[in-house]
């Protein structure tokens, strides 16, 4: 039998999920930033309403995805909000909440974008999938793809110039990168490596993987130690 994944506090993974038939769900940068907002609300251990109520009785207020705040469910690492999918990496804080905290998130959206445009039924491709992050470089590379969608997609020149996404907070603020990028082994990495690495030409060889947004698939390049990673989640 396959060992299913855990999500177990200090643990870094890579979580995403695409829309059903490959619909522009965040083309429209209002409903992008809606879903960055949920993200941000329900990271907490302490909900005691629906994200759509504590909107409109103005009982929330974004600030930033990547601060940290007290009571945090887990810690945002890097992300980024394509046209019909995203791309989450994050840390967990507190054992076994990544599958409500997803589960909680995307059922908020999914509330909010079938009422906004008058329509019933799923919206997600599928349950989310997550691959776990096992050392420095792979928290590297795996931040880096995450940050490149944008560009890999043709949407814009630079990186930092895709609206939602972390890249432009972490490559400004030294808060952001310090605290993001201390690795598993306690290792930094100055800003002008982080800008570097991100903008060099991409070499597919030394990804541990590559998403095929199109199916959904996590294909192995190099890595047979992530391979057994990809193991089915499970419903903690």
């Amino acid at each position: 039998m396959t060992k299913r994944l855990k999500f177990k506090s200090p643990a870094i993974f890579h979580v995403f999920n695409k829309s059903i038939a490959n619909y522009g769900i965040f083309k429209d940068p209002k409903n992008s930033q809606r879903f960055i907002e949920v993200l941000d609300y329900y990271n907490n251990t302490n909900i005691k309403k629906k994200f759509s109520l504590a909107k409109t009785n103005k009982e929330y207020l974004y600030q930033n995805l990547l601060l940290f705040k007290k009571d945090s469910l887990l810690k945002f690492l890097s992300f980024c909000i394509m046209p019909d999918h995203y791309h989450l990496l994050i840390k967990i804080l507190i054992d076994n909440c990544l599958s409500k905290y997803i589960n909680d998130v995307e059922n908020s959206f999914t509330r909010y974008f079938n009422t906004k445009f008058n329509r019933k039924g799923p919206l997600w491709q599928s349950r989310f999938q997550a691959v776990r992050i096992k050392n420095n470089e792979q928290l590297l590379h795996v931040s880096r793809y995450i940050h490149l969608n944008p560009t890999t997609a043709n949407l814009i020149d630079k990186p930092e110039n895709w609206d939602f996404s972390s890249y432009k907070d972490i490559i400004t603020n030294p808060k952001f990168l310090g605290e993001i990028f201390r690795g598993k082994m306690g290792q930094y990495f100055t800003r002008r490596e982080i800008v570097d690495f991100m903008v060099k030409i991409v070499d597919p060889n030394v990804f541990d993987y590559i998403i095929d947004c199109n199916s959904s698939i996590l294909l192995v390049i190099s890595s047979t130690e992530l391979a057994s990673s990809l193991a089915p989640l499970d419903n903690s």
